[in-house]
Protein backbone atom coordinates (compact mmCIF):
# COMPACT_ATOMS: atom_id res chain seq x y z
CA UNK A 1 0.00 0.00 0.00
CA UNK A 2 2.80 2.42 0.67
CA UNK A 3 4.24 2.12 -2.71
CA UNK A 4 1.26 2.71 -4.31
CA UNK A 5 0.97 5.98 -2.03
CA UNK A 6 4.75 7.03 -3.11
CA UNK A 7 3.73 6.68 -6.41
CA UNK A 8 0.95 8.25 -6.94
CA UNK A 9 2.49 11.31 -4.90
CA UNK A 10 5.39 11.29 -7.40
CA UNK A 11 2.82 11.27 -10.26
CA UNK A 12 1.23 14.14 -9.29
CA UNK A 13 3.92 16.06 -8.56
CA UNK A 14 5.63 14.99 -12.07
CA UNK A 15 1.77 16.60 -13.85
CA UNK A 16 1.12 19.22 -11.76
CA UNK A 17 0.77 23.18 -13.02
CA UNK A 18 4.52 24.42 -12.98
CA UNK A 19 6.23 21.10 -12.24
CA UNK A 20 7.89 21.30 -15.75
CA UNK A 21 7.62 24.91 -17.25
CA UNK A 22 10.65 25.96 -15.87
CA UNK A 23 13.67 25.70 -17.48
CA UNK A 24 17.18 24.37 -16.23
CA UNK A 25 18.99 27.07 -17.57
CA UNK A 26 18.34 30.63 -18.49
CA UNK A 27 19.45 30.51 -21.44
CA UNK A 28 16.40 28.51 -21.98
CA UNK A 29 14.02 31.32 -21.89
CA UNK A 30 12.13 33.37 -24.78
CA UNK A 31 10.47 36.40 -23.32
CA UNK A 32 7.94 38.92 -25.40
CA UNK A 33 9.54 42.34 -26.38
CA UNK A 34 8.46 45.49 -25.67
CA UNK A 35 7.91 46.13 -29.31
CA UNK A 36 5.33 43.61 -29.87
CA UNK A 37 5.69 40.50 -31.75
CA UNK A 38 9.48 40.18 -31.12
CA UNK A 39 11.09 37.92 -28.42
CA UNK A 40 13.96 38.44 -26.55
CA UNK A 41 15.59 35.02 -26.83
CA UNK A 42 18.50 34.93 -23.67
CA UNK A 43 20.34 32.75 -25.61
CA UNK A 44 21.33 35.23 -27.74
CA UNK A 45 23.62 36.70 -24.49
CA UNK A 46 25.52 33.52 -23.93
CA UNK A 47 29.26 34.13 -22.80
CA UNK A 48 27.95 37.50 -21.99
CA UNK A 49 26.83 38.46 -17.94
CA UNK A 50 22.80 39.69 -17.56
CA UNK A 51 21.63 42.21 -15.21
CA UNK A 52 17.63 41.33 -14.99
CA UNK A 53 16.05 44.24 -13.49
CA UNK A 54 12.11 45.28 -12.93
CA UNK A 55 11.17 48.21 -13.48
CA UNK A 56 7.59 50.15 -13.10
CA UNK A 57 5.38 50.32 -16.45
CA UNK A 58 4.11 53.15 -15.46
CA UNK A 59 6.03 56.70 -15.78
CA UNK A 60 8.28 57.50 -13.29
CA UNK A 61 11.04 59.51 -12.95
CA UNK A 62 14.40 57.73 -11.54
CA UNK A 63 17.87 58.22 -12.15
CA UNK A 64 18.19 53.98 -11.89
CA UNK A 65 17.33 54.17 -15.92
CA UNK A 66 20.17 56.48 -16.61
CA UNK A 67 22.95 54.41 -14.65
CA UNK A 68 21.29 51.06 -16.25
CA UNK A 69 22.01 52.98 -19.66
CA UNK A 70 25.40 53.96 -18.21
CA UNK A 71 26.16 50.32 -17.04
CA UNK A 72 24.91 49.11 -20.63
CA UNK A 73 27.43 51.24 -22.67
CA UNK A 74 29.97 51.17 -20.68
CA UNK A 75 30.19 47.10 -20.23
CA UNK A 76 28.27 46.23 -23.70
CA UNK A 77 31.19 43.78 -24.65
CA UNK A 78 30.46 41.80 -21.46
CA UNK A 79 27.27 43.28 -20.78
CA UNK A 80 23.23 43.56 -21.35
CA UNK A 81 21.00 44.71 -18.89
CA UNK A 82 17.11 43.55 -19.86
CA UNK A 83 14.41 45.41 -17.94
CA UNK A 84 11.03 43.90 -17.23
CA UNK A 85 8.49 45.76 -16.94
CA UNK A 86 5.78 44.84 -14.05
CA UNK A 87 3.02 46.47 -12.26
CA UNK A 88 2.82 44.46 -9.09
CA UNK A 89 4.06 48.03 -6.66
CA UNK A 90 1.31 49.89 -8.37
CA UNK A 91 1.30 53.85 -8.40
CA UNK A 92 -0.21 56.16 -5.93
CA UNK A 93 -4.15 55.96 -5.89
CA UNK A 94 -6.06 59.01 -7.97
CA UNK A 95 -2.38 59.86 -9.94
CA UNK A 96 -2.80 60.23 -13.00
CA UNK A 97 0.21 58.75 -14.21
CA UNK A 98 0.51 57.16 -18.04
CA UNK A 99 2.94 53.97 -19.29
CA UNK A 100 6.12 55.19 -20.35
CA UNK A 101 7.56 55.38 -23.70
CA UNK A 102 11.02 54.21 -22.39
CA UNK A 103 13.15 54.86 -26.16
CA UNK A 104 12.04 58.71 -25.61
CA UNK A 105 11.46 59.75 -22.35
CA UNK A 106 14.33 57.86 -20.65
CA UNK A 107 16.48 56.98 -23.73
CA UNK A 108 16.57 53.49 -22.89
CA UNK A 109 19.61 51.71 -24.75
CA UNK A 110 18.62 48.40 -23.39
CA UNK A 111 16.07 45.64 -24.21
CA UNK A 112 12.84 45.92 -22.40
CA UNK A 113 10.24 43.38 -22.10
CA UNK A 114 6.23 43.72 -22.27
CA UNK A 115 4.56 43.25 -19.01
CA UNK A 116 5.55 40.54 -16.39
CA UNK A 117 4.40 39.15 -13.37
CA UNK A 118 7.31 39.14 -11.14
CA UNK A 119 5.39 38.18 -8.00
CA UNK A 120 2.44 35.57 -6.48
CA UNK A 121 0.72 32.77 -7.80
CA UNK A 122 1.07 33.92 -11.84
CA UNK A 123 4.85 34.48 -11.59
CA UNK A 124 6.88 34.54 -14.93
CA UNK A 125 8.73 31.24 -15.52
CA UNK A 126 11.86 33.69 -15.13
CA UNK A 127 11.14 35.55 -12.30
CA UNK A 128 10.25 31.70 -10.61
CA UNK A 129 13.86 31.04 -11.91
CA UNK A 130 15.33 33.87 -10.40
CA UNK A 131 13.75 33.81 -7.03
CA UNK A 132 14.01 30.10 -6.28
CA UNK A 133 17.13 28.32 -5.51
CA UNK A 134 15.44 25.08 -6.63
CA UNK A 135 15.75 26.65 -9.75
CA UNK A 136 18.80 28.88 -9.63
CA UNK A 137 21.33 27.08 -7.61
CA UNK A 138 21.83 29.99 -5.42
CA UNK A 139 19.67 31.37 -3.13
CA UNK A 140 15.73 32.10 -2.73
CA UNK A 141 14.64 36.00 -2.98
CA UNK A 142 11.76 37.95 -3.32
CA UNK A 143 11.46 40.85 -5.36
CA UNK A 144 10.66 43.42 -2.93
CA UNK A 145 10.34 46.69 -5.53
CA UNK A 146 11.16 48.41 -8.77
CA UNK A 147 14.47 48.21 -9.57
CA UNK A 148 15.67 45.20 -8.07
CA UNK A 149 18.55 43.18 -10.09
CA UNK A 150 19.58 39.53 -10.73
CA UNK A 151 23.00 39.18 -12.10
CA UNK A 152 23.85 36.43 -14.10
CA UNK A 153 27.53 35.47 -15.15
CA UNK A 154 28.92 34.38 -18.50
CA UNK A 155 27.88 30.69 -18.00
CA UNK A 156 23.90 31.64 -17.24
CA UNK A 157 24.61 31.51 -13.26
CA UNK A 158 22.43 33.92 -10.98
CA UNK A 159 25.87 35.38 -9.21
CA UNK A 160 23.98 37.75 -7.39
CA UNK A 161 20.46 39.48 -5.79
CA UNK A 162 20.79 43.42 -5.53
CA UNK A 163 18.54 45.59 -3.49
CA UNK A 164 15.90 48.06 -5.37
CA UNK A 165 17.94 50.23 -3.08
CA UNK A 166 21.47 49.23 -4.49
CA UNK A 167 22.18 51.86 -7.19
CA UNK A 168 23.22 50.79 -10.56
CA UNK A 169 26.29 52.33 -10.10
CA UNK A 170 27.18 50.96 -7.19
CA UNK A 171 30.63 49.10 -6.76
CA UNK A 172 29.52 45.78 -5.59
CA UNK A 173 27.54 45.63 -8.99
CA UNK A 174 30.68 47.35 -11.30
CA UNK A 175 32.92 44.36 -9.03
CA UNK A 176 30.49 41.81 -10.18
CA UNK A 177 30.44 43.32 -13.77
CA UNK A 178 34.16 43.43 -13.85
CA UNK A 179 35.16 39.83 -12.40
Amino acid sequence: MNFSIAMLFNLLLLFSPGATDIPSSIYDFKVASINGGNEIDLSAYKGKKILIVNVPSQLVTDRQYAELNELQKKYQDKLVVIGFLADEFGIAPGSKQRHADYRTDYNVSFPMTSKTQIRGANMSPVFKWLTSKQYNKLKDSEVKWNFQKYLINEQGELVAVFDPKVRPANAAIIAEIEK
